[in-house]
């Protein structure tokens, strides 16, 4: 079968949905691929390319729909482009079904199947086909860049002989996927990031990051992040108010503003309103990354780039992994050859559509002239963060005092119930057995009780070390052993024969082990 990719007609779009690297594994799966000429250009990908990669070159994009048996696209197919499609076809592509139910319609009246790479669950499984993942690391990316090209000065701080220049503070808004690709990239260009999530499970992925996370004054029942497919879910009205107005605390020390708050099948939340922009400094910059549903600032304007009255600009671009479009049309196209890989188990390029798979039947729209969206929860669990476990409580000094003292108490009781246990059976010993040999089990007895002491209180890095000198003190053990061997009382004999063989095994296994530790540092 053929699988093939037109060249994208939205305006500004330069992604394409299949490269030579991508066709060359699309290959290896049994299809033959198709590109219209032209089509990946933009991308940095031109016609000599494809072909050299295998790919077959096709002028027009209606000879392409035409002979393709699958077509794999960027953005949702324009109304011109769903009128090629055919019942026998599949179109790979991202569709946003809950926002485009006319589309959907005339896609399944034409009885074409249809997969959605925005419905792709997030389960683990599912991770390599997720392109909503891999475009939204880019825009968090891109985002700050743009950030920083509006922004007129350093991010990080700077000493020099004309004076300090303090670094930027940057607040990211949202630390999903995109979040966490703006915070590192603020955090390694030198910037105070701070970052903002109403999944307070996230803070340690934030602050593992370099970045401080804003904490709320607030108690609320966090929902189940696989209940939501592992994204945030919808906040209270009364949490949504603590949240503004710990934005409008901080929004005049803020210097850039970076929000990625979405909630599927939602318009954005608002929340940096009017007032908070107008609190801001001026020069300072808001980069909008939920302006194509609405943006989560009040000023912004889709696809445009606003200055206020004082002096802030706010972005609204929707199309940052198109400014990056080699990058992005490279892990796009990698997330649909994955999901080719699943559609494809026998590698003959046959693709067998099992709606019994979660991944398939999730991000299966439209199929056999059935509308199959919305899909049904997947069987496993989606991906989501694991609550963090509440800190222990903090102890005051009287009750930190009381806990030692405690403490104590059990210690001593335990070592005296240990010495009586001890005396009694050194006692009883001592009854039965001759002077001469009380004599040397007293010594035996406080060596072992000294060494277990001084061993145990060792550090784990210095047990290798500490191996030369337990050899270095079980070779005087084992002599003063075979000495004791030929002494008359039988018991003496026996304890001296035990020595002996105990001994042995500590320096023998001790010097294999040193080998096999000096062997790991000797070059081959």
């Amino acid at each position: 079968m053929k699988i093939g990719a037109p060249n994208e007609v939205f305006p500004g779009e330069d992604r394409v949905a299949m490269t030579p690297a991508s066709a060359k594994d699309l290959q290896k799966l049994g299809y033959e691929c198709l590109i219209e000429s032209g089509a990946g250009q933009s991308a940095g990908f031109s016609d000599a390319t494809y072909t050299e990669a295998g790919v077959a070159v096709v002028k027009s994009a209606k000879d392409l729909w035409a002979a393709a048996d699958i077509v794999a696209k960027v953005r949702p197919p324009s109304t011109d482009e769903t009128k090629l499609m055919r019942a026998d076809q599949t179109l790979i592509s991202f569709f946003y079904p809950a926002q485009n139910k006319e589309l959907m319609d005339a896609a399944n009246a034409q009885g074409s199947t249809v997969i959605a790479m925005d419905m792709v669950p997030r389960i683990s499984r599912a991770q390599k086909m997720d392109a909503l993942s891999s475009m939204a690391n880019i825009a968090g990316y891109r985002a700050v860049i743009e950030a920083g090209n509006n922004f007129g000065r350093f991010f990080t701080g700077q000493v020099t002989a004309a004076g300090k220049v303090p670094p930027a503070k940057v607040l990211v808004v949202g630390a999903g996927v995109a979040g966490l690709a703006a915070i590192g990239t603020a955090t390694s260009l030198g910037a105070i990031t701070y970052a903002f999530d109403v999944r307070p499970e996230v803070a340690e992925q934030v602050e593992s990051m370099g970045a401080e996370f804003v904490f709320l004054d607030f108690e609320e029942e966090q929902t189940d992040g696989a209940a939501t497919g592992g994204y945030a879910a919808v906040s209270s009205p009364e949490f949504a108010a603590a949240q503004l107005a710990k934005f409008r605390e901080i929004a005049p020390d803020i210097d850039i503003v970076i929000t990625t708050a979405l909630i599927p099948g939602r318009d954005a939340p608002e929340l940096w309103t009017k007032d908070m922009v107008d609190s801001m400094k001026p020069g300072s910059v808001i980069v909008d990354l939920a302006a194509e549903r609405g943006g989560n600032c009040k000023l912004t304007v889709m696809d445009e780039k606003v200055v206020t009255d004082n002096g802030v600009t706010i972005i609204g671009y929707t199309d940052f992994p198109s400014r990056m479009a080699a990058q992005s049309s490279t892990l796009y196209a990698t997330n649909i050859r994955h999901m080719m890989t699943d559609l494809t188990p026998e590698k003959d390029g046959v693709p067998n559509h099992n709606m019994e798979d979660d991944v398939i039947r999730g991000a299966t729209a439209t199929h056999k002239g059935e509308i199959t969206f919305p899909p049904p929860p997947p069987k496993v669990a989606a991906i989501a963060a694991q609550p963090k476990k509440p800190a222990p409580k903090e102890l005051t000094p009287e009750e930190k005092r009381a806990a030692e003292t405690a403490a104590f108490k059990a210690q001593t009781k335990s070592q005296v119930t240990l010495i009586a246990v001890g005396a009694a059976v050194l006692l009883a010993i001592g009854l039965v057995a001759p002077a001469s040999f009380m004599q040397h089990f007293i010594v035996f007895v406080l060596s072992v009780f000294i060494g277990f002491q001084v061993i145990w209180g060792v550090a784990h890095s210095l047990h290798t070390p500490l191996m030369a000198v337990t050899n270095a003190i079980s070779s005087i053990i084992i002599l003063g052993a075979l000495t004791q061997i030929g002494s008359g009382s039988a018991l003496v004999v026996i304890l001296a024969s035990l020595a002996v063989f105990m001994t042995g095994i500590n320096i023998f296994g001790g010097f294999l082990v040193t080998r096999r530790m000096l062997a790991m540092f000797q070059k081959s």
